[in-house]
């Protein structure tokens, strides 16, 4: 029961980093958006680039944070906005969680 307890704390508290993340980076909600309308299917960074329209590596900043231009504070997965799935060695593909369906959900509602 506390482990449950406390993850629903780290939720509360990663609200409104989430929230904040998504709406100041337009590549980070739009992959968010990308993989809730796949959901529960999941999908690999090239094909993510290619649907949202941009660059495999925005998309890898977007997702794991890149240096100064995309926060790993901020990143997706450190968000846990989304969630990897390694696939053999070098194959990561990327799905959007439930906390994640939750936060863009919120954004939408307030517009």
């Amino acid at each position: 029961m506390q482990d449950s307890d406390a993850s629903n704390y780290t939720f509360e508290l990663k609200r409104p980093l989430a929230i904040r993340a998504l709406r100041r980076s337009n590549i980070r909600k739009k992959i968010a958006e990308y993989l809730f309308d796949i959901a529960p299917s999941y999908s690999y960074t090239s094909e993510i680039a290619y649907h949202v329209r941009t660059t495999p590596s925005n998309v890898i900043g977007a997702i794991r944070g890149m240096n100064t231009r995309y926060k790993v504070d901020e990143s997706l997965l450190n968000l846990d906005i989304i969630q990897e799935k390694s696939c053999g060695s070098n194959i990561r593909l990327y799905g959007i969680t439930d906390f994640g369906k939750e936060m863009l959900k919120t954004i939408k509602d307030k517009r």
